[in-house]
């Protein structure tokens, strides 16, 4: 069964995207190419791979086979390619990154001086999303993402934690009055998350049961939120690994740290199971995790007002 691996490649994008077009644009390549890959493979199986109607692409039987057996291929043919890099020098090729706005501006984009410096054929693809997405259909190589991961088909390592705390602008706080108590918070201006009504309750320390935030502002998108609060807007809980840089600016003022829950939430490096002994993926999740870990010590010593030191120092 004479075919190519790169268009069997194409035909596992094509089957998770669900749409020849998709696959194209994601290749930045033309249609046709798309379709005469998949003509050369339905003419090495020996039998039609994708039924085709007005409702998109779905496998056959057929498809279904090749791709079971096609992705473990390439799977292996990829751990083959990159063990042999790594025998010859470093991890090396591109990795595509899931991760939310915040953490992409606060921790990811600020470490890649110091992650090509010692990786400088790794090449870092960085989707943003404050959801976690289809990693197969979206080519997510790792997402980092807090809140527990449950899926047979993902792996998720911890490589690090975090805190939240309530912020304010200094001029939010110049126009309203700075809050001592939580009580003195249904005067003020709250910023709440649209899509994840978790993330309202609030813990109070002097309480058992959550107190549910009916925020003044909403927002799905935790770089929003960030913007809104630097801006005045109102008061949010944000977590000190994203707001220490603009704490440090003094932009960011941190509120009724002790009156509020600050338990540690875990940090995942959430991979495809398939995918996560890549030699490029574990070289990303450990340079990472030993990023989180200095800012994390640093929080845990100096507060969330503390100077941070730069992971690619």
């Amino acid at each position: 069964m004479p075919f190519h691996l790169d268009d069997l490649a194409l035909f596992a994008r094509i089957a998770a995207l669900g749409s020849l077009s998709a696959a194209a644009r994601e290749r930045d390549i033309q249609v046709s190419q798309v379709t005469r890959a998949l003509t050369r493979l339905e003419a090495a199986c020996g039998a039609r791979l994708m039924h085709r109607s007005t409702h998109g692409l779905s496998l056959t039987d057929e498809g279904d086979t090749l791709l079971a057996h096609g992705q473990n291929m390439l799977n292996t043919a990829e751990v083959l390619g990159a063990e042999l890099q790594l025998r010859q020098g470093q991890p090396s090729g591109w990795v595509r990154v899931g991760v939310s706005a915040s953490v992409a501006e606060a921790v990811i984009a600020p470490s890649l001086p110091g992650l090509y410096a010692l990786y400088p054929q790794l090449h870092i693809d960085i989707v943003v999303d404050d959801r976690l997405a289809d990693m197969a259909r979206d080519g997510i190589d790792i997402a980092i993402r807090t809140g527990d991961v449950h899926s047979d088909h993902l792996v998720a390592r911890t490589i690090g934690h975090a805190s939240r705390t309530l912020y304010a602008s200094p001029a939010y706080l110049a126009r309203h009055g700075t809050p001592q108590t939580p009580d003195e918070l249904t005067q003020h201006h709250l910023i709440g998350n649209s899509k994840a009504p978790s993330m309202n309750l609030w813990q109070r320390q002097d309480t058992k049961a959550p107190w549910a935030v009916k925020g003044q502002s909403l927002t799905d998108n935790s770089a929003v939120m960030l913007t809104l609060v630097r801006h005045g807007v109102g008061m949010a809980r944000l977590f000190d690994i994203v707001a220490r840089p603009w704490v440090q600016t003094g932009e960011l003022v941190p509120l009724l740290r002790e009156s509020f829950d600050v338990n540690d939430i875990p940090v995942y490096a959430v991979m495809l199971s398939e995918r996560h002994r890549l030699p490029k993926i574990r070289a990303c999740v450990d340079y990472w995790a030993g990023c989180l870990s200095g800012m994390d010590s640093n929080t845990k010593l100096n507060g969330s007002t503390a100077p941070k030191p730069s992971p690619a120092a």
